[in-house]
């Protein structure tokens, strides 16, 4: 199988992590990859400091996703790099955070294979890991949880995954592309028996410079959204490792309430 190794190898797709956002967190690896391109495929949050790593004679295509409207759905993303692939050339499919988290990879790397191109993975720096970094927010930690789950807060449908037991005392999680969907999620939560008053955060654009880190309570979470009209991309952790986050309180009005009720 064509890799790196061998920088003459033609046909070939190279799916790269870009990490969540901060250019600096390119593997060197990934790099590489770019430098080698021909065509470049990437998502639409791609720091464009990150194309700029490949050759200024690469084709640069864009197949920004957002919430219900796609510019391609993926069974065309997928025919678009085997078409490149059998032209002879080096495609990099690059994917914001790690392709095998929530970035569709596998899916890729299945259509890829059955056209029987080669095909490699280079791994990135996760959303998840990226932003809790930035917020010196440990998603494990020994005195207060040994377990974490990453869950998407859009796939299929919240009523369709099975999130029993994810959160809680002890463990950690941490959910993808929940923003749109906060209120519904923290319901969801409450009424699998996670406690209202479970330490939350919400990471809004890790990584770069304009990043934000917001704690509140579960049962406060959409209104806290709403009230800071927080944008995408951010992640929402929640667990008790939270309250070790270096992050603003945005308690809001479920503090108040809570201590009328009191």
């Amino acid at each position: 199988m064509a890799s790196l190794l061998d920088p003459t190898a033609r046909g070939r797709v190279i799916l790269v992590g870009a990490g969540p956002g901060d250019p600096g967190l390119l593997t060197v690896r990934a790099v590489e990859a770019l430098k080698s391109a021909d065509v470049v495929v990437h998502d639409g949050l791609i720091d464009p400091r990150v194309l700029d790593h490949a050759p200024a004679t690469a084709q640069r295509i864009s197949v920004a996703k957002q919430r219900a409207r796609h510019t391609l759905p993926q069974e065309a993303i997928n025919a678009l790099i085997v078409a490149h692939v059998k032209t002879g050339a080096i495609v990099v499919r690059l994917k914001g955070g790690d392709p095998f988290i929530f970035g569709r990879g596998g899916e890729e790397v299945e259509a890829v294979r059955a056209a029987g191109l080669p095909v490699e993975v280079i791994p990135g720096v996760s959303a998840a890991l990226g932003c809790a970094a930035g917020a010196m927010l440990p998603l494990t930690h020994r005195d207060w949880s040994s377990a974490v789950s990453f869950v998407a807060g859009q796939c299929k449908g919240l009523s369709e995954q099975d999130w029993s037991g994810l959160a809680g005392q002890g463990r950690t999680l941490v959910i993808y592309m929940g923003v749109a969907t906060a209120e519904a999620i923290a319901d969801k939560l409450m009424a699998d028996g996670v406690a209202p008053d479970m330490p939350v955060a919400v990471l809004e654009r890790g990584t770069y410079a304009d990043a934000r880190a917001l704690r509140t309570l579960l049962a406060d979470l959409g209104p806290m959204v709403a009230r800071e009209r927080v944008g995408s991309p951010a992640v929402i952790v929640v667990g008790e490792v939270v309250q070790l986050a270096d992050a603003e309180d945005k308690l809001g009005a479920w503090a108040t309430a809570a201590e009328a009720m009191a």
